[in-house]
């Protein structure tokens, strides 16, 4: 898809499709005023006859408009003006991504940027516009075998400004909207897939093509043998039972000075949990091939941080396994040691995502890094806690978590930050060794994820959003929803905007 900033007057746009809005009451929005006026009143007497009311989620096509340049003119109800907030406008760019989307059109122009979103600015409703299109525009449907040929023409969407001025930072927005959603599309795909295709080894192919797409990324792919030399005891536990072999993939995005630390994303990348011995119940367990979203992300987020040309160092881990039982499967009882050299008692294999990441957490030291932030699918207990808007945010460093804030409120992509008290950690003692996988009862079970994790992240300031709830849809929607990309790469997109300041 192509997309451009454009000025100018929404009559001598020459246009498959003009997108204009109306209010409730029937009431045009100012383009739409000014197209009405050149066409002599062509809009406002539809209106009048009762053909639209302005309420959300209605909308009106119209061929041929008089005195216009262009071919159709595509109205879409916005409701009342003051209630007009950031979940009305995202609402109302999905529906005319998805009226266009069913309409033949080759092109588009939007004038929707000038409607007023409380403490939104221009750049945000441009982003705003370019994900819902991208959003409505994206499919999976390779492994069908009969596909559904879409009536997709659309190939090329202006987004009006109000003057020239705005044009160099409605374009970034534009450029950096499209780079998001390319990420967001590749983190879908890899969720998307069956743990059949979607495996360790697959995981590491598709690092390894990411780096052959983008010269500014390396990657290197770890095997178990070299896993086992360090003493990641806790991440090879997990895959004993499983006949994939894991893989701790890494990725380097070294575009900063030599001497700026990295920023490191650690992506939890179990492409099927079973549960292990302690075995999940068997309705929706075909839902754990999204147990590796935390991976996609990170390869979603360097995708976008590639395309963007982001002047910084980023480094990014995954260690992917597969949870399986089997008779060299790891049991309920069963101690290991870690890479840290602390010990871990396995009450529960179905805690295996914790175990993966806390050697990858130890093995991010080595890179003395600005910040680490892991990314995983933990804990159906955040579902519980958060429902599945926001994000579950936990760090051991109150600036990093703020900062994670602000992006996820920047992005649409939210967090919501729940306690890592010292109270809990009592929860995670074990007779046996020096803690154990899982607490002895349910109660606060992200937060005792969480604590966990915390006892490998003492070295650095870190940060661990859990997206069990976040990162798919279930039901009729099933599917990857690509997040956290936006909210890691907007956070990104600070710490370069912060650094091009000093």
């Amino acid at each position: 898809m192509d997309f451009s900033v454009k000025s100018g007057n929404p009559e001598k746009q020459r246009t498959a499709c003009l997108v204009l809005g109306v209010y409730e009451s029937r009431r045009l929005t100012p383009a739409a005023e000014q197209f009405d006026s050149a066409c002599g009143g062509y809009l406002g007497n539809l209106l009048r006859r009762g053909d639209l009311d302005g309420k959300p989620g209605q909308s009106l096509l119209l061929f041929n408009p008089p005195g216009a340049a262009c071919e159709r003119v595509l109205l879409i109800g916005c409701g009342r003006e003051r209630e007009l907030d950031d979940r009305r406008f995202r609402k109302i760019a999905a529906h005319v991504a998805a009226e266009l989307n069913d309409a033949a059109a080759s092109d588009a122009a939007l004038y929707l940027t000038e409607l007023a979103v409380k403490g939104r600015d221009l750049d945000w409703k441009i982003r705003q516009l370019v994900a819902a299109v991208e959003d409505a525009r994206y499919l999976f449907d390779r492994l069908k075998s009969k596909k559904d040929a879409p009536r997709r023409l659309l190939r090329k969407i202006i987004l009006s400004v109000p003057g020239r001025r705005e044009l160099p930072g409605g374009e970034r927005a534009a450029r950096e909207a499209q780079a998001i959603a390319a990420g967001v599309a590749l983190a879908k795909d890899l969720g998307n897939l069956p743990p059949n295709i979607c495996t360790p080894a697959y995981l590491a192919e598709q690092a390894q093509q990411l780096a052959g797409e983008f010269s500014a990324i390396q990657a290197h792919v770890m095997e178990e043998a070299e896993m086992e030399q360090l003493g990641m005891g806790a991440l090879l536990s997990v895959t004993r039972g499983s006949a994939q072999p894991a893989k701790l993939i890494r990725l380097d995005y070294r575009q900063g000075p030599a001497t700026a630390k990295p920023y490191v994303l650690v992506g939890k990348g179990v492409t099927f949990d079973t549960g292990g011995i302690s075995l999940k119940p068997g309705e929706g367990m075909d839902e754990m091939k999204f147990d590796m979203c935390g991976a996609a992300s990170v390869l979603g987020t360097f995708r976008a941080c590639a395309e963007l040309r982001l002047p910084l160092n980023v480094v990014g881990l995954i260690p992917a396994v597969e949870n399986m039982p089997g008779g060299r499967a790891s049991r309920p009882g069963d101690i290991v040691t870690s890479l840290s050299g602390q010990t871990v008692e396995i009450l529960n294999t179905d805690a295996e995502g914790r175990l993966i990441l806390c050697d990858a957490l130890t093995y991010a030291e080595r890179d003395e890094p600005a910040a680490v932030i892991d990314i995983a699918t933990l804990t159906g207990a955040c579902i519980i806690a958060l429902g599945r808007h926001p994000h579950g945010l936990f760090s051991n460093h109150p600036p990093l978590a703020h900062e994670l804030q602000n992006a996820g409120h920047a992005a649409c992509d939210r967090v919501w930050e729940l306690p890592l008290w010292d109270d809990y950690q009592e929860g995670l003692d074990s007779n046996f060794a020096d803690m154990a996988n899982i607490s002895g009862n349910r109660d606060g079970g992200a937060i005792m994820g969480a604590c966990f994790l915390s006892r490998f992240a003492k070295k650095f300031h870190w940060a661990h959003l859990d997206i069990a709830g976040t990162a798919w849809k279930t039901g009729k929607a099933k599917g990857a929803t690509g997040r956290p990309v936006p909210l890691l790469t907007q956070y990104l997109l600070d710490r370069a905007a912060e650094k091009g300041k000093s």
